[in-house]
């Protein structure tokens, strides 16, 4: 992958502490369940109605696949995780996840193209939720990296 000094540090700064990720059964789908391997941390969790029935990493792969919702994935992909991060990705499954308190910190890596009418970037689950300032900014090679704390009311962690 080429990419230039600002997206590389961007990049080793917020994703090289991850432990596990969290992500829908769309994005699985479409990334082809990346193989088997993670692409980022140790571990994936996959919030799905059903597991797939033929995926041919299923008894290999360090993937798990939650049926019982978002905060059930959250939790395990947590023990997993220990004291490193874990990932949720956007989507429905990240919107759940921001309206039920559980995201710290939103990170949007924003590239100048355009698809069709385009898909909201936390689905229709996330209800409105006002984000910080941005905490950090990198100006990468057609891309714009953005860190978002999520500010708290309340207990939330």
């Amino acid at each position: 992958m080429r990419t230039n000094q600002a997206s590389k540090d961007f990049m080793q700064a917020i994703y090289s502490d991850i432990g596990a990720m969290v992500v829908g059964r769309f994005v699985f789908d479409q990334a082809d369940g990346w193989q088997g391997q993670p692409v980022a941390g140790d571990h994936v969790f996959v919030v799905t109605h059903e597991a797939p029935k033929d995926w041919e990493f299923a008894d290999t792969a360090p993937f798990t696949f939650v049926t019982d919702g978002v905060e059930s994935a959250i939790t395990q992909a947590r023990e997993v995780a220990g004291d490193r991060i874990v990932d949720v990705a956007a989507g429905n499954v990240g919107g759940q996840a921001l309206r039920l308190g559980l995201i710290d910190q939103v990170v949007m890596n924003v590239v100048p193209v355009v698809f069709g009418e385009g898909r909201p970037f936390f689905g229709s689950a996330a209800g409105e939720v006002t984000l910080a300032n941005p905490s950090l900014v990198a100006q990468g090679d057609r891309v714009t990296h953005l860190l978002y704390d999520v500010p708290r009311s309340g207990g939330q962690t």
